[in-house]
């Protein structure tokens, strides 16, 4: 591995100038865990990397606003989040789906920011924060601004922040009324990478459908909001043919590519049974008072 520089900014300005540069070779370094991973593999070689725990305590707490909603640090660790009582209540789905995203080591030393700054599509949390309509706050050179979670991913391993920017917080609004749902479909451990992640919420009002969020990922280059899947499901009944029109819809709308965890076709074919597996089950859950 080639030498690199490592910095230690004591302010959020100072770590935004710092990154603020044409270097290709600058990253933040927060958790590290999919860093090292990359750099272990040779897909990136740093010049220097700026470490991010010198204004961690600022940036890593969690809390609610007035309206209920519920605010996280992006240097907040994944563990942290999973067993954060603050969470549990606004946002039970996200420590739900922590169980299963990668093993207790990663979630010890992961932060929520990197989590999602890494652009990766077979990343648990993408989904099931944008199916609670989450958003994220960034801050960089030119300022601040908000950025829905669906709306942060450009492609693979690509996101829309720009030089300099960086995650410092994750904006979830009340749950209040909605029923949610994370499956994840793995071809090896029940914690590895999905080959399929589909999340979905749901808000009933007198058996039908007033509004719905359903998220794909993992199978499709980046995550993927299935708009034509909503609006099968929008004003309609509960009903199992209800979720099988949504089916449909999600199969037709979303662009699967083949990878190492299956062929294009077959998780248009998972993607299929767990539409309507997650519509089911959100229905069943009922919604957050």
């Amino acid at each position: 591995m080639r030498d690199f520089e490592l910095v230690r900014p004591s302010s959020l300005a100072e770590a935004i100038a710092l990154l603020d540069t044409e270097d290709g070779g600058v990253r933040a370094f927060s958790g590290g865990t999919g860093l090292m991973l990359m750099m272990k593999t040779g897909v990136f070689t740093p010049t220097s990397l700026v470490r991010l725990d010198g204004i961690e305590p600022e940036h890593a707490a969690i809390g609610i606003d007035d309206d209920g909603s519920l605010r996280i640090g992006a240097l907040a660790t994944l563990s942290t989040v999973e067993h954060s009582p603050i969470v549990q209540k606004v946002a039970p789905l996200i420590p739900e789906a922590m169980k299963r995203l990668a093993n207790v080591r990663v979630r010890n030393a992961a932060r929520i920011g990197g989590n999602l700054a890494h652009g990766d599509p077979h990343m648990d949390l993408p989904p099931v924060l944008a199916a609670l309509h989450a958003s994220v706050r960034a801050v960089g050179p030119d300022g601040e601004r908000t950025i829905a979670v669906e709306d942060l991913f450009a492609g693979y391993y690509e996101t829309v922040l720009g030089r300099g920017e960086l995650l410092t917080q994750v904006i979830v609004p009340s749950q209040a009324g909605w029923a949610s749902v994370y499956h994840k479909c793995t071809t090896r451990s029940a914690d590895d990478w999905p080959a399929l992640g589909v999340a979905v919420s749901l808000r009933v009002v007198d058996g039908v459908i007033a509004d719905s969020r359903l998220m794909v990922s993992a199978a499709t280059e980046k995550l993927t909001r299935l708009v034509t899947a909503e609006a099968q499901l929008k004003g309609a009944e509960t009903k199992a043919e209800t979720f099988a029109r949504a089916a449909d819809a999600a199969v037709a709308e979303a662009e699967t590519i083949d990878d190492a965890r299956g062929s294009a076709e077959y998780k248009s074919s998972l993607l299929h049974v767990y539409v309507r597996r997650a519509l089911r089950d959100a229905l069943s859950r009922g919604a957050l008072q």
